[in-house]
């Protein structure tokens, strides 16, 4: 995924916890850095965290420099790299030190309980436990909230149904121009540990499934908020959650539950209880991370792999050596049935200005969930920017992938010539490719939609702020449309939506200190997938008063129904729309205290990534906290209901 010029810096030092071997001596021991505080957006909201120990932070300091650096620094033995640091908490590094899969190097190493929270927040520079001060949720009692075996999952996965068109039927999403506006707050759930709260949840068996910013994977009583279990993954879930499914009634069903983390792991867990049936990785690569929530078809999981090493804009980074891919993988077993890279193997290619190897072509990461098209037996994925030189011609493209063999039946490609990393925003641009960009990755998965003309589109907006239809039976453009001005973490960043003939994309177009040839259109548009003709037009008002890190327009996933459509934005209100004329029905500003069902305050903030609002049964379920990006932070979870 990229960066804009806010964050970018924030990301070079990032780390999570991998696996590595023996103590070793580290070439050059790392000093304890002081704690800087409002660094970056996301520390601007740490005011109230306590300032680490220097004494502690030394020790931390210590530890990592002899212990960790050796196999952490060079990636060794899929050891992910410093680029991960922000992006995790110290309860999350704590865990993998003492139950996950850092537990027996720490043990080998002779590491006390005081050693592991020193690196923890040593690597974090926050201390543990002190962030949010937020309880655990609230455990169901026993009985209070069976597994409901006569409610199989409401929705296929991230798309809601295969072809991925973010669309609920009336009946389904209980909510229509009669009761929008009776929409209120039913209950509110508090992350533990979490700036951002960006997983989409899944439904089923009277549940809500939802992952979070510190790991914790949560199964939750949908009337209630109550926690039926939960599951501690190796790092942040910002996936969405998909759930396999069964035939209604059956009570011998042992459904999987599906998600991947921050630091590359794709796992599946049982929904009754929440234990562990498998977990692997999808390559040795250090920097490897799941964005894109995976996609259930039959018996295989195809998972989208991305990566944190457009961060690493250093001068003496061997840049660049990841490859997107898309994995398929037996559901049952998670053994890999076929592995689709986007890029051909990087091949060495001189040294940059500080001396380091250079290595291409790398990158295309896949941060977004194919649709499936069943009657054609492809996937369509959309794909993004590479990292270094050359180019290649699967970047920013809608590529067309056969389901059973990972063959590539055909590719369109948008923009070419966009290699990119985050040195060409630095102030130091040895990394930078020769290219510079312009960035302009699919974020948004693709759609597949048939028009009232009964031919099938393949639908996909892309960072530069426009949005294509391509004819599906041969993969030819049929129309594009330029909406918004576009950027590095604007345009139509994270999800679109279709109902009828018309496709919805959202634009988020934020400041990113860049200059663009066209002016700002935040807001909301509807175009004909037939023509790609406007259908309505609705810019946002920026509303944001000044309030820090608010920004107008829409940079997250959307879901529509007949009537409505649902989205959150960057400036934290939930808006509802009508479809067929984009008037506002229904408008909750989520910038605000709440008082939860795990006892303390959460905070809502800029709703983002590709969490989209869901409707189900006259609730809306949303996620508001999006701490990333030069967002505002948050860490609730809503529910309302119409009354």
């Amino acid at each position: 995924m990229s960066l804009n010029r806010i964050v970018a810096g924030v990301l070079l030092a990032a780390l999570a916890l991998g696996g590595c071997g023996e103590k070793k001596e580290a070439e050059k021991p790392a000093e304890p850095q002081p704690v800087k505080e409002a660094a970056s957006p996301h520390d601007a909201y740490r005011g109230d965290f306590d300032k680490l120990d220097p004494a502690k932070a030394g020790r931390g300091g210590e530890v990592y420099a002899n212990i960790c650096s050796a196999c952490h620094e060079k990636g060794l033995n899929r050891a992910p790299q410093r680029a991960m640091l922000s992006l995790m908490t110290p309860e999350s590094i704590y865990r993998a030190l003492t139950q996950g899969v850092m537990k027996a190097q720490a043990e080998a190493a002779g590491l006390t309980d005081d050693d592991k929270i020193a690196v923890a927040e040593y690597l974090s520079k926050r201390k543990l436990g002190s962030a949010d001060k937020v309880a655990p949720p609230l455990m169901c009692a026993d009985g209070a909230s069976p597994f409901d075996v006569g409610e199989p999952p409401v929705f296929s996965g991230w798309g809601l149904e295969p072809h991925s068109d973010h669309f609920i039927d009336t009946k389904t999403a209980g909510l229509d121009h009669a009761n929008v506006g009776k929409l209120k707050l039913k209950w509110a759930l508090s992350f533990p540990n979490a700036v951002r709260s960006r997983s989409q949840p899944a439904l089923a068996a009277g549940a809500i499934f939802v992952g979070s910013h510190d790991g914790t994977v949560f199964a939750l009583d949908r009337q209630t908020g109550c926690a039926r279990w939960t599951f501690h993954a190796g790092a942040e879930v910002r996936t969405g959650i998909v759930v396999s499914p069964w035939k209604a009634g059956d009570k011998s069903a042992d459904p999987l539950v599906y998600f991947g983390d921050l630091i590359g792991n794709v796992y599946a867990v049982k929904a009754r209880t929440g234990e562990l049936a498998w977990r692997m990785r999808p390559g040795d690569h250090p920097n490897i991370t799941i964005t894109a929530a995976p996609v259930l078809h039959d018996d295989t999981l195809y998972v989208p792999v991305s990566s944190l090493e457009e961060a690493r804009i250093d001068a003496s980074y061997e840049c660049c050596t990841f490859r997107g891919s898309l994995v398929a993988l037996d559901a049952k077993t998670g053994t890999v049935k076929w592995q689709t890279f986007m890029v051909p193997e990087p091949k060495e290619r001189g040294v940059n200005a500080a001396g380091a190897k250079q290595f291409g072509p790398s990158g295309v990461a896949l941060w977004n969930s194919p649709s499936i098209d069943e009657k054609r037996g492809l996937l369509y994925q959309a794909t993004g920017d590479n990292y270094s030189s050359p180019p290649t011609d699967l970047s920013d493209s809608i590529v067309a992938i056969d389901m059973k063999t990972g063959k590539i039946v055909w590719h369109y490609q948008a923009t070419e010539d966009d290699a990119w990393n985050g040195a060409c925003e630095a102030a130091d641009k040895t990394n930078c490719p020769k290219q510079d960009g312009p960035d302009f990755d699919f974020g948004a998965g693709t759609a597949l939609a048939t028009a009232s003309d009964g031919r099938d589109y393949i639908l996909a907006g892309q960072k530069s702020s426009i949005m294509y239809g391509l004819y599906a039976d041969s993969g030819k453009l049929a129309w594009k449309h330029k909406i918004g001005r576009g950027g590095v973490v604007a345009g139509i960043h994270f999800g679109i939506a279709v109902a009828g003939d018309t496709v919805f994309a959202p634009v988020s177009d934020v400041p990113d200190g860049n200059v663009y040839p066209d002016p700002p259109r935040p807001g909301m548009y509807a175009l004909d997938i037939k023509t790609g003709n406007y259908v309505w037009q609705a810019p946002s008002e920026d509303v944001c008063d000044g309030k820090q890190f608010c920004h107008p327009g829409y940079s997250g996933a959307i879901t529509a129904t007949p009537e409505l459509l649902l989205a959150g934005a960057n400036d934290g209100h939930v808006r509802i729309y009508d479809t067929a004329d984009g008037k506002v029905l229904w408008d909750y500003d989520t910038v605000r205290d709440y008082d939860t069902v795990n006892g303390t305050v959460a905070r809502g903030g800029s709703i983002g990534g590709g969490a989209a609002p869901i409707a189900y049964k006259g609730m809306l379920i949303v996620n508001s906290g999006y701490g990333f990006s030069g967002k505002m932070p948050g860490n609730v979870l809503l529910v309302f209901q119409a009354e």
